[in-house]
């Protein structure tokens, strides 16, 4: 009861707060000009945004974001990630999604974002969802995620001392993302390999990457200096018995994570962070981004201040880049497609809004140190050797 009770306050003072939707709605101008719609990652996000009650139309308002005048709404669907991995849950988010995009064109906006688990409710091409509401710029957002994850994988490497030499493992490296950093990782001259849960994939991306090392057991690996995780598929989580069995003697594991929920979860992290150096990873700052109500509302997303997920940030630049900046271009991209046009396009957008990959943070603590090695004096750091 008191979460629902906290919930509750916590959406009717954004709503009153928000002093830009006030004037815009006085001025009649459209109150919402990106939707950000997302599931729930879990029950305990399900119980935080709306305690016991569930909201009467199956999604309701989350955070309140702008970006340079931009104004983006969350509205969180109530179905969780797990629960969007049965027929019968996707069938039901389907359903929501296209709800909340009804709801989302009736207050003005033109720029929708699948987000989280919704990605690939309507198909590679979300060709269903365009014919429905040919008015709308619809995107998954992984254009923008991609790009600032290579930058913070280059920079996390640089930071921990890791030079070419070094062996990185993506986790999941045939989606979107992990075919993006693999490129990457590659074209810097690391040595790479992949983990995969679903064996056909895997095969299937090695014909694509035969420099990579490819697996379908983690046990197999061998020792690793970093791991990149792309997914957060069950069979593909890291566990403390995997996070040690991956890493070099004596040496910490540098864990980039841009998994949303994330592959390494805080209890599995709880039982081994003295064992690794981890990031969240694919988040975009701008000191021109604002939260109605601050630090309270990025805290409930478990973000930094004047920090958002790439895939938000993707959203609410193509809004400013499209209808401010009058790009009309870009009308024509398709941004269900992850390619090097579309990141080209995002850079440009990302740079006009001062877009940048945000302070390293490990579950909204940030990460000052990334020194792999455990300390020379001791006996707790011995031990953990």
């Amino acid at each position: 009861m008191f979460a629902a009770l906290r919930a509750d306050l916590w959406r009717t003072l954004c709503r009153l707060a928000d002093w830009r939707a006030h004037w815009r709605y006085l001025n009649g101008s459209p109150v919402v000009d990106v939707a950000i719609i997302t599931n729930v990652r879990d029950e305990h996000e399900r119980h935080l945004f709306w305690g016991g009650r569930r909201p009467p139309r199956g999604h309701s308002n989350g955070a309140r974001i702008y970006l340079n005048g931009v104004a983006g709404r969350v509205r969180g669907l109530d179905i969780t990630a797990a629960e969007l991995m049965t027929r019968e849950g996707r069938a039901r988010g389907r359903e929501l999604f296209i709800d909340a995009v009804r709801w989302a064109e009736s207050r003005g906006a033109r720029v929708v974002l699948l987000a989280a688990s919704t990605k690939r409710l309507f198909g590679r091409d979300g060709a269903a969802l365009k014919t429905m509401f040919p008015g709308m710029v619809f995107t998954i957002g992984d254009n923008g995620t991609a790009l600032l994850l290579c930058r913070d994988v280059e920079r996390a490497l640089d930071q921990a001392g890791l030079d070419t030499r070094a062996r990185v493992l993506v986790i999941g490296p045939y989606g979107i993302l992990g075919t993006e950093v693999t490129n990457f990782l590659l074209e810097q001259g690391y040595r790479v390999a992949g983990f995969g849960a679903t064996p056909a994939r895997l095969e299937d991306f090695g014909r694509r990457f035969p420099g990579v090392q490819l697996f379908h057991d983690l046990r197999l690996v061998g020792d690793v200096d970093a791991v990149i995780c792309c997914t957060h598929s069950p069979d593909a989580k890291l566990t403390a018995a995997t996070v040690e069995n991956l890493r070099r003697r004596a040496r910490k594991l540098l864990v980039v994570d841009v998994a949303e929920p994330a592959n390494l979860d805080e209890d599995v992290y709880a039982k081994c962070h003295r064992l690794v150096v981890r990031q969240d990873a694919g988040n975009g700052h701008s000191p021109l981004l604002h939260f109605v109500l601050g630090e309270t509302s990025s805290r409930m997303l478990k973000l930094a201040p004047q920090t958002v997920f790439g895939c938000f940030a993707e959203s609410l630049a193509l809004f400013h880049s499209i209808y401010r900046e009058r790009q009309h271009r870009r009308l024509n991209q398709d941004w269900f497609s992850v390619n090097r046009s579309n990141m080209a396009a995002l850079a440009d957008a990302f740079q006009s809004v001062e877009i940048s990959a945000a302070r390293p943070h490990c579950f909204g603590q940030p990460v000052t140190r990334f020194n792999l090695d455990f300390p020379v004096v001791g006996s707790a750091a011995r031990r953990a050797a």
